[in-house]
């Protein structure tokens, strides 16, 4: 009983917003909700500034070595919440994608001037894939806004969901006068001297034809406000937290998070609402949070948290089961039985040793080079978890060492960040030569830059023309051997030692997947 009573405590949630729409600064605010207000100007920013290549290296080394902006911990009425924190530039998407595989929903952050932007479309796709359910904070409230109604219908259109709006903003930019919480039919009145407190001044309504309402917005807004709630009532149906859960209905708040105003609203149906751990699917049946063994899986390694000692931790997200700290579990990929005498949770700003973790639950392990993404974690049974590939880049450079006494340095810096997953790496079968495949160009800086401060060795870069790279698989295994003798020159295998088909053209691909029908061309590793 004490397990279920564990598992419905939890809320495990990423926060995900295009570049600049305010998801640090809402982390932040949802930090000090949950008491932990000296954390508020920990979460490091990690806003891509619009400035210097090595200006933004040096923020992305703080981040990596700041535990704060991985995963946060805090309690908040009874109720135990895991924020996620994810990169908000796209070079990154494959990360931000990983961890949304620890997660059981999402808080999307939109800017209310700017409206949806392209990276919000590609996480909604992302939460789409997986039917996570989503909520919405429309963010800067504070500041001259679009008008409601066009940013929800912006929502249902761009991000393809419906939405039902859960508060309605009073005005925005110099007239916001505060937001009307229709879920608990209550109004939050926006002063500006409340803006770093976390108390806002709330009146009940539960009448806002009353003419009181009038003594406190005005007559023009609270007339405003009375049209605005009659047409949501009109237009949209009421809010079916089913529809929610299954990911096709996203409740819409309104607020402006560096004032913190609109936050509790958002934080306090949340814990209402919002999922607690659900079931994971693994290759053989999918598991329940509430069975007594203890499965997990890695979703995310950090290298070099603390540069003293480069240390690196793994983040194992619990799925089922009582994770206890000194006992033996099987890394099924090894087949050994491994135990952890110091794993930590991460409770807002510092990282402490635990004894227990229940499922929903993100655990750090020290890990010496032992650990991939997608390793599994079992009391004894053979699970593969699903859901976690690897994408196929869409960037190629040779990587060539440019200080020849320092090879062994970087060859250990490549595969360490080869298995944090910050790009993939490809052995040619024609010259032997390394080739790194990225999502994005930035990723080639940061791998450059981290090569360099983290592990002493210098490489530089030089071009390849690649297309496409695809993982290559068949049943019939001499219609394999015939393609890689053919394709020998455009051959490489990966990190894992798989076969690896780079093709240099559009047209080459094409032509390989018309003539060899019985080979299987892979987008994603995972198959």
């Amino acid at each position: 009983m004490a397990l279920l009573d564990e598992i419905t405590k939890r809320r495990t949630f990423a926060v995900i917003a295009h570049p600049d729409a305010g998801k640090t600064t809402l982390t932040e605010k949802l930090l000090l909700f949950g008491g932990a207000i000296h954390v508020a100007g920990a979460v490091k920013s990690n806003k891509i500034k619009k400035s210097t290549t090595s200006d933004f290296m040096e923020i992305e080394r703080q981040r990596g070595i700041s535990v704060a902006t991985s995963v946060m911990g805090f309690n908040y009425k009874d109720v135990k919440i895991n924020i996620l924190d994810t990169p908000g530039h796209e070079d990154f998407a494959e990360d931000t994608y990983r961890t949304l595989t620890a997660v059981d929903s999402v808080i999307i952050v939109i800017d209310g001037a700017k409206g949806v932007e392209a990276q919000t479309r590609k996480l909604m796709n992302v939460c789409r894939m997986r039917n996570t359910p989503v909520m919405v904070f429309i963010n800067k409230l504070d500041r001259p806004c679009k008008d409601p109604f066009d940013l929800l219908d912006e929502v249902e259109r761009e991000l393809q969901i419906r939405v039902r709006p859960l508060a309605f903003p009073i005005s925005s930019g110099d007239t916001f006068k505060g937001v009307y919480n229709i879920y608990e039919k209550n109004l939050s009145l926006f002063t500006t001297d409340e803006r770093q407190t976390a108390d806002a001044e709330t009146v009940d309504f539960s009448d806002i034809s009353s003419p009181e309402l009038d003594n406190y917005i005005t007559p023009k807004f609270a007339s405003q406000l009375r049209d605005d709630l009659d047409l949501v009532e009109a237009v949209y149906d009421d809010f079916d937290r089913e529809e929610y859960l299954k990911g096709t209905l996203a409740p819409v708040f309104f607020g402006s998070a560096v004032n913190n105003f609109g936050v509790r609203e958002l934080l306090e149906c949340f814990i209402r609402i919002a999922p607690s751990p659900r079931p994971s699917t693994t290759e053989s049946r999918p598991i329940e949070p509430s069975e007594q063994k203890m499965t997990g899986f890695i979703f995310k390694i950090h290298a070099n948290m603390d540069p003293n000692h480069r240390d690196r931790l793994a983040f194992m997200k619990i799925c089922s089961g009582t994770f206890e700290r000194n006992k033996n579990y099987l890394h099924v990929r090894s087949g050994k039985q491994l135990k952890f005498s110091s794993p930590t949770a991460f409770m807002a700003e510092k990282k402490s040793v635990i004894d227990f973790a229940y499922p929903g639950d993100i655990v750090g392990l020290h890990d010496t080079g032992t650990f991939k993404i997608g390793d599994t974690f079992t009391e004894g049974e053979k699970l593969k978890f699903t859901g976690i590939p690897s994408f196929s880049p869409e960037l190629f450079r040779y990587i060539e060492n440019a200080d020849p006494m320092k090879f062994k340095q970087l060859a250990k810096g490549v595969d360490q960040l080869m298995d944090e997953g910050v790009a993939q790496l490809f052995t040619s079968s024609l010259n032997g030569r390394k080739i790194i495949g990225t999502v994005g160009q930035l990723q080639f800086e940061v791998i450059q830059y981290r090569l360099e401060h983290e592990y002493g060795a210098k490489c530089r870069w030089e071009p390849i023309s690649i297309h496409k790279a695809c993982w290559i698989e068949s049943d019939n295994q001499e219609q394999l051997a015939d393609f890689k003798r053919r394709k020998h020159a455009n051959m490489a295998i990966d990190k894992h030692g798989r076969d690896v088909f780079l093709a240099d053209t559009s047209y080459a691909l094409a032509l390989a997947q018309e003539n060899f029908k019985d080979i299987r061309f892979h987008f994603t590793s995972e198959f």
